[in-house]
């Protein structure tokens, strides 16, 4: 499953780091982060608990841009 969500990120090289902390986070397929659309792609593995991936993603973004928020 694939699912889109609007983020917060301040820069582009902010951007790719999210989105490489986004992939290596379990029960994530695959993500991608646009610093233009402002927009996080997320492909979850099969059987994966959407909404604790979820979190888990939030805290690795954070860990970037502390300030970064993804409307869940």
């Amino acid at each position: 499953m694939t699912k889109t969500y609007q983020i917060e990120v301040d820069c582009a090289n902010c951007a790719e780091k999210m989105q490489e902390a986004a992939k290596k986070t379990e029960g994530v397929a695959d993500a991608t982060v646009s610093f233009m659309t402002q927009k996080m792609k997320v492909e979850f593995t099969e059987g994966a608990d959407i909404k604790n991936v979820m979190k888990e993603v939030l805290k690795a973004c954070r860990k970037v841009e502390p300030d970064c928020e993804i409307a869940l």
